[in-house]
C-alpha cells in the first residue's frame, strides 16, 4: 500500500525528527523534572492521546481531497515541502531565541501543576504547529495511486506520533541529567536547533524534487 522507499525516507525523517527536543519533548521533560517519572510518563502519554487527535483529524480532512484530485494532491504536496522548508530556516535563523524558549519551558518545571495526563492532551490538542507539521509532512509519502489515502495517512501519523512518544519516554528516564544538560549548555541547544533545521530544510528540498 505504502511504496518501501518512501516509508524508509519516513522513518528515518520521522526518527531524527523525534529526537530533536521540540515543545513536547520540553513539556515532558519539564513535567518529569517537577513531579517525577510517574508524571513524566503521563504527560507523554497525553501528547501522545493528542498527537492523535491531530492525526485523525488530518486523516479525516486531507484525505478526502488527496483522493479526489490529483492536482489538489500536488499542491498540498508542494506547499508542504515549501512549509517544512520554511521551518528549517526559521530554526536556523532563531537557533539563539530558541535556546531561550527552552530555557523558559524547563524553568516551568520549578511550578508543579495537576493532571499531567490531561494537561498533556490539551497542550498538544490546542498547538497549531503540530497540525501544520502533519497537514505538510504525512501527505509526501502518501501514495494516491494505490488507494486507501485514509489507511496510510491514518498508519503513516500513528507512527510518527509513537516515535514521538517513544522519545519522550526516553527523556523521562532520563530527565535528571538532562534536564542539567540541556541547561548547562547553549552552544548543544544551538547546534541541536541548527541540525534539525537543515534536516528540516533537506527533507523539504527532496520531496518537492524527487517526483514530477
Amino acid at each position: 500500500m505504502i511504496d518501501t522507499a518512501k516509508l524508509l525516507v519516513f522513518l528515518t525523517a520521522a526518527v531524527l525528527l523525534a529526537i530533536a527536543p521540540g515543545p513536547g519533548m520540553l513539556y515532558v521533560l519539564a513535567r518529569s523534572l517537577a513531579g517525577g517519572r510517574q508524571e513524566g510518563v503521563l504527560s507523554a502519554l497525553g501528547t501522545f492521546a493528542g498527537g492523535m487527535v491531530h492525526v485523525f483529524a488530518a486523516a479525516a480532512g486531507v484525505s478526502i481531497i488527496l483522493a479526489k484530485s490529483a492536482a489538489a494532491f500536488a499542491v498540498v504536496k508542494y506547499l508542504g515541502a515549501g512549509y517544512l522548508c520554511f521551518l528549517g530556516v526559521r530554526m536556523i535563523l532563531n537557533a539563539r531565541g530558541e535556546a531561550q524558549q527552552i530555557d523558559e519551558r524547563l524553568a516551568q518545571a520549578t511550578m508543579p501543576r495537576r493532571g499531567p495526563f490531561w494537561q498533556g492532551v490539551t497542550t498538544e490538542v490546542l498547538n497549531p504547529k503540530t497540525a501544520l507539521f502533519f497537514l505538510s509532512f504525512i501527505p509526501q509519502f502518501v501514495n494516491r495511486e494505490s488507494g486507501h489515502v485514509f489507511l496510510q495517512f491514518l498508519l503513516l501519523g500513528s507512527l510518527s506520533v509513537a516515535l514521538n512518544t517513544s522519545a519522550d519516554l526516553i527523556v523521562t528516564m532520563l530527565a535528571g541529567p538532562l534536564g542539567s544538560y540541556i541547561r548547562s549548555s547553549a552552544t548543544f541547544r544551538r547546534r541541536q536547533r541548527t541540525a534539525t533545521g537543515v534536516i528540516m530544510i533537506g527533507l523539504g528540498t527532496y520531496l518537492a524534487t524527487s517526483e514530477k
